[in-house]
């Protein structure tokens, strides 16, 4: 039996890898507290007590975050339009400092003096749990089983981890058959590794191969696929200082107009529609491509939305300044630093530059796609009898001439060079 080593607060999810990292700190001598915070997954989670108890578990912690991921950390991911690598939206990344933030404050509560997580050594997770963990509590310590040579030695892959449940008698959701890791929020679920690390295999084609169809059927807790002939589902969209309040379906008249209720009303209607599905390769923080399918249904038909009265409400150049920002912002969340100076500095500046983010998108959502019907808004900057092809309105269009020939100076100039050299060249 190992010496005792003390308390260690392990972020549990209940699948293969928490299952056994749970019973794996016991054997090392570790007291194991497990934390399970709710963020909209779709979870049995007094199954999910009883199981960790089960495993030795001291103590078990669980806590309904839900409203909370939503209005600090979906909310401001929403303002900044952000987008990693032009694709990606954050679901994962704006999870981690979530749960991390609660995984210290049941440290501290219980005087424990580590923390644990069951994230891999060559992810992005691991980073995320980290630095959230050593900003907001300097002193932890924090036990990391897949970068210790004792653990990743002992468990070289997912199938040696499997015959580990199998010998302690722990009961998984993963099988040889459906060897990939799922991850599930409220804003979105992604499917990586086993199979899915060939690139090339294709997992909602009408031409499945015969192991990815079950994969298929796991894809549908949001969505029942874009081939659905239901009809389009209109919705008006009401927005302040950059924020949904109010979600309305023209068809019934039915209103949302609370963070939680709002978004789980959308992922259900985008995901009928097959609304957010993506598969990428994208460039993980520590420098290795990955190949990840991701879910992503209220973000979706909200990233579209906000985009609109956005551009409706919001002066060119700070829009210009602000996308500048949205990129910055996307990268700091992708890579861990929620809780960096960098990134308060960077909420503040987009928050700041919502207050004018004000009005009512129509739109509907229909085999996979958003389409926007319209917008209005207090706050617009449109001048319809400025734009307008039929009215001049206080607009001079002779004054276009000599803007026009402003603008081309430089061009002449600069073609004028490329002339004399290429008549240079040539004698």
């Amino acid at each position: 039996m190992a010496q005792p080593k003390g308390t260690v607060v392990l972020a549990y999810s209940g699948g293969l890898d928490t299952s056994c990292i749970l019973v794996w700190l016991k054997e090392q001598g570790y007291n194991v507290i497990t934390y399970l915070a709710n963020i909209g997954q779709k979870e049995d989670f007094e199954a999910a007590r009883k199981k960790a108890l089960g495993l030795g578990a001291k103590k078990v912690f669980i806590e309904d975050v839900s409203r909370e991921f939503v209005e600090d950390f979906i909310w401001p991911a929403v303002q900044a339009n952000a987008l990693y690598e032009d694709r990606y939206l954050l679901g994962t990344a704006l999870a981690r400092p979530c749960i991390a933030q609660h995984l210290v404050e049941i440290a501290r509560r219980e005087g424990a003096q580590y923390v644990a997580h069951g994230a891999t050594g060559k992810g992005n997770d691991q980073v995320r749990f980290e630095l959230t963990c050593y900003a907001l509590c300097p002193n932890i310590k924090v036990i990391a089983p897949w970068r210790l040579p004792e653990f990743y030695q002992r468990f070289p892959g997912r199938c040696e981890l499997m015959d580990y449940a199998k010998k302690h008698g722990i009961p998984v959701p993963v099988t040889p058959q459906m060897p990939w890791s799922m991850d599930e929020n409220l804003m979105h679920i992604s499917y990586e590794a086993g199979i899915l690390e060939n690139p090339k295999v294709i997992h909602h084609s009408s031409h499945r191969a015969e192991g990815i169809s079950c994969l298929c059927s796991l894809i549908g807790n949001f969505m029942v696929g874009p081939g659905s002939n239901k009809r389009a589902i209109r919705q008006m969209r009401r927005w302040w200082d950059g924020v949904p309040v109010k979600v309305t379906n023209a068809g019934d008249g039915a209103s949302r107009c609370s963070a939680l209720e709002l978004f789980t009303y959308l992922n259900d209607i985008a995901g009928k529609h097959g609304v957010g599905r993506i598969d990428i390769v994208e460039n993980r923080f520590v420098g290795m491509k990955s190949r990840g399918i991701y879910e992503t249904p209220a973000g979706t038909i909200l990233h579209q939305a906000h985009l609109d009265i956005e551009t409706f409400t919001m002066d060119r150049e700070v829009r210009k300044i602000k996308q500048g920002l949205a990129l910055k912002f996307s990268e700091l969340v992708y890579n861990g630093f929620w809780h960096s100076p960098e990134c308060e500095f960077l909420r503040q500046c987009i928050q700041s530059s919502q207050e004018n983010v004000e009005g009512t998108v129509r739109l509907s959502v229909f085999k996979g796609q958003v389409y926007i019907l319209g917008r209005e808004s207090p706050r617009s900057l449109y001048n319809e009898e400025l734009v307008s092809m039929n009215v001049q309105g206080d607009y001079e269009p002779a004054d276009a001439t000599g803007f026009i020939n402003i603008n081309s100076l430089r061009l002449k100039e600069y073609h004028r060079l490329q002339s004399k050299v290429t008549l240079k060249q040539a004698e």
